[in-house]
């Protein structure tokens, strides 16, 4: 579905490429009309770009995101409601897999600066029990 080999991610977050079509193109390379892309964008599946008067602008991200939609509807039976679900926990998993990243990148960075000299001392593994004053009479 989407993933690291090869297929683009199913996300709509931002994307890298600087080419946006009008709706018309981007219906077009999407194998739709455009009135689905309107549908698709008030019910949330893809949103595109907007122009400073409204215009909706595609990206290429969206197209690939927009055959994919039609790819789960049509060859897989999915309904609307499953796929704005299916993009929404996708979204969340690239999210978790960039945090994941991020973090894995400041462990092997602390890991490479360790330093043994500075390390606390070794805590001590004493037991001190509590045990109430014996109150007065």
């Amino acid at each position: 579905m989407s993933g690291q080999a090869g297929n683009p991610p199913l996300g709509n977050q931002g994307g890298s490429s600087a080419e946006y079509f009008v709706i018309s193109v981007a219906a077009q390379l999407a194998g739709m009309h455009a009135q689905t892309l309107r549908t698709y964008d008030r019910l949330g599946l893809v949103t595109p770009h907007r122009t400073s008067g409204g215009g909706r602008r595609y990206s290429n991200r969206d197209v690939e995101l927009l055959r994919e939609v039609q790819r789960l509807s049509q060859d897989e039976g999915v309904n609307l409601a499953g796929i704005k679900r299916i993009i929404e926990l996708t979204n969340q998993v690239e999210a978790l897999q960039q945090r994941v990243a991020e973090l894995t990148e400041e462990v092997d960075h602390l890991r490479s600066s360790y330093r043994p000299d500075l390390t606390p001392p070794q805590r001590s593994t004493a037991l001190v029990v509590w045990q109430p004053r014996n109150k007065r009479r």
